[in-house]
């Protein structure tokens, strides 16, 4: 039986296309709103002065922002670089400790996590492969390939998400282009 009742709506994903329907927040982030997440301040201007380009956007469901509720979402980033920087989200740490699942849909990236006090670690993003957000940590998607970066992210509708830490002091680790291939390297404006 097709259709959806009550709260139990049926979702559509259109894989090729990276579209989730229903959505009931969705938003396209430009470089001019991540500018203070890039390590480089002299790229981003120059960039800016040319154009603002897209770094990433996405759609996600959420039934309710209640304990036991799930949210589904598709993100996808773009290809490029701000300097040696690649293209990513900007991160965050969930205001709970909740988990997270990413399944790549299509693309090449890293997914960079982060402890509350400091520890680093990262998985490879590739097709047809789920990643895992512990609770606890700090996570953000960077595009290192030359197409777009797709995933579906799942987790805790009532987990809320924590930006401003991650504007406020970064990452310890960013990930830039070294002799044509991705390298994760100390961030210079990292703070404890």
């Amino acid at each position: 039986m097709e259709g959806s009742s009550g709260e139990a709506p049926l979702l559509s994903i259109d894989l090729r296309r990276c579209l989730l329907k229903p959505v009931t927040r969705e938003r396209t982030v430009r470089l001019s709103d991540m500018k203070e997440f890039f390590t480089d301040p002299d790229a981003v201007e120059r960039t800016l002065s040319r154009r603002d380009p897209k770094i990433y956007e996405y759609r996600e469901f959420t039934p309710k922002e209640e304990p036991g509720h799930l949210s589904v979402g598709i993100t996808v980033v773009y290809p490029g670089k701000v300097g040696r920087e690649y293209y990513m989200t900007r991160g965050h740490f969930h205001l709970k400790d909740a988990a997270e699942y990413y399944y790549c849909i299509a693309g090449r990236g890293i997914l960079l996590l982060q402890s509350k006090s400091g520890e680093v670690a990262y998985v490879e993003l590739r097709p047809r492969k789920i990643a895992y957000v512990p609770p606890g940590w700090g996570h953000r998607a960077v595009n290192v390939g030359r197409r777009r970066l797709a995933f579906l992210y799942v987790y805790p509708s009532d987990s809320g998400h924590d930006y401003g830490v991650i504007r406020e002091k970064g990452f310890a680790k960013i990930v830039v282009e070294e002799r044509g291939r991705p390298k994760l390297v100390d961030n210079p404006r990292y703070s404890t």
